[in-house]
Formats: structure tokens, C-alpha cells, sequence
């Protein structure tokens, strides 16, 4: 059975973290994946204090297993739900879109596992003096907010620039991915794009069918003019914002207000003509709907059999 220190560190059966996906990863998915042995996550996105603690209420009753809650810090919202995981008793908080280090006393002193989200080593060392548990080192080649570096190149770097385990995300979705990055110097992976099509993944359904239909090359990054570029799948949507991004009589805040809602259309209308469907480039990768469960076990028996036999290169 595949596990590792970050397993006994929070309480998992496998190294497995799901996404922590705005408008997609609530209290249903993440409590699949925690019963299924990984950590499931909870996406507080830009809602408010009562949203999120609903939401932490309802993974309760689904759950005994720990499940975590992914804080955007920019959010407005940011500080009343920074109070609503120490409320709530929440094990894990996993942070993007800022420094965490303003809430960082408080969630310690609470025993919670505070895991940033990285996209540079300078972060990652910023983030272990600042106390977190562990960091999660994302390439480029996830869905969603992205960095410059690649999976490859990032992970084996922050490993070597920190003591604290190192979980890996970006372009992982299957046990290949998960033996490479244990390879690479992680303890365990961070997936989205794969928990897209999990069974119990309420995102719209033709969210799920652009995911199982798309290609290795189906994906693209807009925003990087305005400085922060996001990975989507390439829909209408997306080659429009394309366009205009490059046009200079396109002002940045008429770009900005044309990404307004663009998510929620995708997860929760399932709109193809004006949604954005965030995906990694795995997606192509990804060929069916499954248990969150299976998922998991499916990812942790084929990195088991790959990491036993990697000694059969060595002569």
C-alpha cells in the first residue's frame, strides 16, 4: 500500500489531496475522497463565513475521516472564513492567491495543518518560516491559477529548498504521474482535473464531457497580460478572451469584467458558449467517470507497482 509521511502527518490512508476547485470541490466531493482514503477539499472560493461553515456541517455528516478547506486569500471574504476553520475544527487548510502568514498563529494554535499552495521555491521558503505544515509545489500544467515552472522542474527545487514534505500537483492523473513525482523527491500529489469526472463531483455534466473528450493540446492560458494567467480548456469562450487579450484597444478592466462569472457558467450551467472550463493538460489523460474511491485506489496500485519495479533500469 502506497503511503508516506504526509499520510500519518494529517491522518490519510493515501497521499492523494483532491483540488481544491472554486464552484466545483464541495462538501459531497471531499467527502468521497476522504472516505476513499485521500484528502478532500473544500473550495471557500469567494464565498462568505455562513456559506463555508454550511458546507463544513454537511462533509461532517458524510464523513469521519479528515477533510480540509482550500482559502483563496484574496477573497473579501478571507478573514471571516480564516475564523470559520478554527470554529469548525477543520484538520487542513490549503491557501492560494497570497501570504497566509497573518492567520498562520491562529490556525496553529488550533492544530490545524496549514499547506500553501506554491509556484516558486522563494515562496516555499517563505512559507516554512512562516510555519506551514507542508507545501503544495503546483506546475504550470495544472487547470486554473498557474505559475511558470513545470511540474518537473519545481517540485524536485522545492524539495531540495525545504525540510517540510512536499506535496505535488500539475499534469497528474494517473499512477505514472504519482510515481513520478515521488520520484521527483514529493510525498504525495494533489489532483483536479481527474476529480472532475469523479461520480460524485456535482459540476455540470457537460463540464464532465468536455474533460473525457478533450485532447493533449485542448488547453490554454489566457490572463497572463493582466499577471495571472489561468489554464482552461479551449472553448469559445476562451479563444474570444484570447483575442481581445491581445488587442490594445481592449482596456485590462474590460478584460478583467469579461472573466466575471465565467467559471460559474461553466460548473454550474454548464454554458459552453460563455463558461470557462478550467482543466489541467492531463485532461487528456482522463477517459471515464468513476468512484472518487476507485479513483484514489486506482492512481495508489498503479505508482505501487511502478515504484517496485524501477529498479529493473538499474543494472
Amino acid at each position: 500500500m502506497l503511503q508516506s509521511p504526509i499520510c500519518d502527518l494529517i491522518g490519510i490512508s493515501y497521499p492523494v489531496f483532491q483540488g481544491g476547485m472554486a464552484w466545483i470541490a464541495d462538501a459531497n466531493l471531499a467527502a468521497a475522497v476522504s472516505n476513499g482514503g485521500g484528502l478532500g477539499i473544500i473550495s471557500a472560493m469567494n464565498a462568505n463565513a455562513d456559506w463555508l461553515r454550511g458546507q463544513i456541517r454537511q462533509a461532517k455528516k458524510l464523513t469521519d475521516r479528515p477533510f480540509g478547506v482550500n482559502i483563496m486569500l484574496m477573497s473579501p471574504f478571507a478573514d471571516e472564513v480564516a475564523k470559520v476553520v478554527v470554529e469548525e475544527g477543520v484538520k487542513v487548510v490549503t491557501t492560494g492567491a497570497g501570504n497566509p502568514g497573518k492567520y498562520m498563529a491562529a490556525w496553529r494554535e488550533a492544530g490545524i495543518c496549514v499547506i500553501p499552495v506554491v509556484a516558486s521555491v522563494g515562496l516555499a521558503r517563505m512559507m516554512e518560516r512562516a510555519g506551514a505544515s507542508a507545501v503544495v509545489a503546483e506546475g504550470t500544467e495544472s487547470g486554473g491559477h498557474i505559475g511558470e515552472l513545470t511540474t518537473m522542474t519545481l517540485v524536485p527545487q522545492v524539495c531540495s529548498a525545504v525540510k517540510i514534505p512536499v506535496i505535488a500537483a500539475g499534469g497528474i492523473a494517473d499512477g505514472r504521474g504519482v510515481a513520478a513525482a515521488f520520484m521527483l523527491g514529493a510525498c504525495g500529489v494533489q489532483v483536479g482535473t481527474r476529480f472532475l469526472v469523479a461520480e460524485e463531483c456535482g459540476v455540470h455534466q457537460n463540464y464532465k464531457d468536455r474533460v473525457l473528450k478533450a485532447k493533449d493540446i485542448d488547453t490554454v492560458a489566457t490572463g497572463r497580460r493582466l499577471g495571472h494567467p489561468v489554464r482552461s480548456l479551449k472553448t469559445r469562450f476562451s479563444r474570444e478572451y484570447m483575442k481581445k487579450e491581445y488587442d490594445p484597444n481592449v482596456t485590462a478592466e474590460e478584460l478583467e469584467e469579461m472573466g466575471v462569472g465565467a467559471l460559474r457558467k461553466a460548473a454550474v450551467d454548464g454554458n459552453e458558449a460563455e463558461g470557462c472550463f478550467l482543466a489541467g493538460q492531463i485532461a487528456g489523460l482522463v477517459q471515464k467517470e468513476q468512484p472518487a474511491a476507485e479513483i484514489i485506489r486506482d492512481l495508489c496500485d498503479e505508482a505501487e507497482v511502478l515504484l517496485k519495479g524501477a529498479a529493473r533500469w538499474v543494472k
